[in-house]
């Protein structure tokens, strides 16, 4: 039977999991996404994160389920203090300039408790260092991640935690994740270290970037390490689509849409349509007759054959108009505060809706449940029968 949340109106399988991608400034929107979901009850086994969503990962993972929310209210709080808000009339034109100088304030004087402008500049640097090849120092994320995350509660605790990153010199990706590694805040930075604003990070010898330069979901991971039916939450910081645009600073917000999301889209797509085909060949395999089915290669058939369920609630940011291609590095305490009630508004969405999941959850189904942070009408991708 599959579990039930404490108050929200969905059976839970044996797997629920996290997604948090990439995104800089917008991960107040997971913050607000994760405290709809304790709202409601909902509890997590595993949670997977890139960049921001590795920094909300392991504040998530590092304390117990009702102190993390204040956790993250601590971290974005802190880290969008530096601008608390600027007295600006409630119109776009007006609110887009107030977030291109919240915008002009970070990349001059970084944020708080997160990143500092270098000092000497990296052209002053002995070569061949992080401090020569990033424009900011991260120590301070190190400082602020330690005091919010329990390191301990990460690796021995009861929920899952995965990190995304690249090797810089090889161009592998890898993820970090405490079912084999010790996690500590150098995976996180790692995950997190976008270039060429942020350093490096060294672990074991290896030199890592940001995992949002090949891949910005850790959905991926989270499917192919699985053995058990899962009901994912993904939440994506960037839409797929969008109007066209009319100036500069409306195509500078597209383009970066169209580049963050096209990767998520396409290992989403791809993977409920893997799940929905294993499921048909699955079939197949149960009806053969005992002779055949006995046979070397159908029996190695049957072991790639993933015919678990497999149901994914994305839960996607769509960022008012105001909101320019800036808004993934705009910290400004008003705009943080707009995301975070985005994320809340979306799960809430979501289960005004919920019924239609939860049938394709305890039916065992495998589809995607995707929602829009301006409420568009959510769907659920129908079964192949």
């Amino acid at each position: 039977m599959p579990r039930r949340a404490a108050t929200a109106a969905l059976p839970l399988p044996d797997l629920v999991v996290l997604v948090l991608q990439g995104g800089g400034a917008l991960g107040a929107f997971q913050a607000g996404v994760y405290e709809a979901m304790i709202d409601l009850g909902i509890e997590l086994d595993w949670v997977a994160g890139i960049s921001i969503g590795a920094v909300n990962a392991a504040i998530i993972a590092g304390n117990p389920r009702d102190a993390a929310v204040g956790k993250l209210r601590e971290f974005w709080n802190g880290v969008s203090s530096a601008m608390p808000s600027l007295p600006v009339a409630d119109n776009d034109w007006a609110r887009e300039w107030a977030h291109m100088v919240a915008a002009g304030q970070v990349m001059a004087f970084g944020v708080p408790g997160f990143f500092t402008p270098r000092f000497p500049p990296p052209s002053f640097a002995e070569r061949q260092t992080p401090e020569a090849v990033s424009f900011y120092d991260t120590k301070p994320l190190v400082e602020t991640l330690d005091r919010l995350v329990d390191w301990d509660r990460v690796n021995n605790g009861k929920v899952r935690l995965s990190v995304g990153a690249v090797a810089v010199e090889t161009g592998n990706f890898r993820y970090f994740d405490t079912k084999v590694d010790t996690i500590d805040a150098r995976h996180v930075l790692a995950s997190g270290a976008l270039p060429p604003g942020l350093p490096p990070v060294e672990i074991d010898g290896t030199w890592y970037w940001d995992g949002g330069l090949v891949s910005n979901t850790p959905l991926e991971h989270v499917v192919d390490a699985a053995h058990e039916d899962m009901l994912v939450f993904q939440v994506d910081l960037f839409p797929a689509r969008g109007d066209r645009p009319h100036d500069m600073e409306e195509a500078w917000s597209r383009e970066k849409d169209i580049r963050f999301s096209s990767r998520t889209r396409r290992i989403s797509d791809g993977l409920v349509r893997r799940r929905k085909e294993h499921q048909l060949i699955d079939r197949m395999l149960k009806k053969l007759p005992a002779e055949y089915a006995a046979l070397p290669e159908v029996k190695a058939v049957r072991k790639m054959v993933d015919s678990k369920a497999l149901n994914v609630v994305q839960l996607i940011h769509q960022p008012p108009k105001w909101q320019t291609g800036a808004r993934d590095f705009e910290f400004s305490r008003s705009t943080m505060e707009v995301n975070w009630a985005l994320g809340h508004e979306a799960v809430e969405a979501a289960m005004k809706d919920g019924h239609l999941l939860a049938e394709s959850v305890a039916e065992g189904r495998s589809g995607s449940f995707a929602l829009q942070a301006n409420m568009l009408k959510p769907k659920i991708e129908p079964d192949i029968n």
